[in-house]
């Protein structure tokens, strides 16, 4: 429900801050420009520094007020993207995110992305790392079945499966803030295993909104998969993945790659749209990593986190 602004100074450095100017509400995102470390507001010449949003110049007045400015924001750049640090509370940021050397170096590059959006509470996502049940039955059929899950089990592609084994663990301290989910994928044609399909992926999660899925194939090579989750409403989040991978591979193997991981992600999605958030699911005893999901990833609310009340039953939404 934020509105911000991005620029980039004169010296490269980034930096966000609320879109809106103070002065009359003009947005400094839509006609605003970059002077130095500034951001012109394109109603009025009002400009605003990047690095605290304290207004240094007001064109037509003698004096600039000391109260003048805009909001910044807490931001990084690293990876290929700008992140920047959200907490209701105002709280600084207490962790941050770790550079992969691969991509920084150029080792590895630039080879594609998606953009879904899923309406879903913003915990359903991360969660799947720790409900392993569902891979066998959602993610089992194979990728040729498609995303429509009325089909994904036709017989028609039922010579193959994809077999998948799977492991949830949050890291101890000084990474609470960190888990990891190691997957070993594997498949069968006609019931006989096909070495070439065999996939390793290491999928650590920073923070709520953030995993990187490192992959490993024995002839394909390395790469890997950053995802973040963005939520733009309180049941509407902009799910984005990015692949980088080894650039002496040629182009094919990584789009192959996150043509497939889309795939398996839009039959999520089709669950995820359309179910609903239990506080209290009912569980078995093989569900137990999915409860300490929640109690780990319960560190990311806070006392003014928003709360969506329950549905009760009436009709009065």
């Amino acid at each position: 429900g934020e509105h911000l602004a991005a620029f980039r100074a004169r010296d490269g450095q980034a930096y966000v801050v609320d879109a809106y100017c103070p002065h009359l509400g003009a947005d400094l995102a839509a006609g605003g420009r970059v002077v130095g470390s500034c951001i012109e507001c394109p109603f009025h010449g009002w400009q605003f520094q990047g690095e605290d949003g304290k207004c240094t110049r007001i064109p037509y007045a003698e004096k600039v007020p000391d109260f003048a400015r805009v909001r910044s924001w807490p931001c990084c750049e690293v990876n290929g993207m700008l992140l920047v640090w959200y907490h209701c509370e105002g709280v600084g940021p207490t962790w941050a995110v770790p550079e992969q050397r691969e991509i920084t170096t150029k080792e590895w590059v630039f080879r594609g992305q998606t953009e879904h959006f899923v309406d879903a509470h913003i915990q359903e996502i991360p969660e799947n790392a720790a409900d392993t049940a569902h891979l066998a039955f959602l993610h089992g059929p194979a990728i040729l079945g498609g995303s429509d899950l009325r089909y994904t089990r036709s017989k028609l592609w039922d010579f193959m499966k994809h077999i998948w084994k799977a492991e949830w663990r949050p890291e101890p301290a000084p990474n609470e803030h960190c888990s990891r989910m190691l997957v070993e994928h594997t498949a069968t044609i006609f019931g006989k295993h096909v070495s070439l399909m065999d996939l390793k992926v290491s999928a650590r999660q920073v923070g709520p909104g953030l995993v990187f899925l490192i992959f490993e194939h024995a002839f394909l090579g390395r790469g890997i998969i950053l995802q973040t989750v963005t939520p733009l409403e309180p049941l509407l989040q902009n799910v984005v993945h990015k692949i980088y991978y080894q650039k002496n591979m040629p182009a094919i193997i990584p789009k192959f790659i996150l043509r497939a991981e889309c795939i398996q992600f839009e039959r999520d999605i089709t669950i995820w749209n359309n179910k609903q958030y239990l506080s209290k699911p009912l569980l078995v005893r093989e569900d137990s990593s999915i409860q300490k999901h929640r109690r780990w990833y319960a560190q990311f609310y806070s006392k003014k986190s928003t709360r969506l009340l329950a549905q009760k039953e009436a009709l009065d939404w």
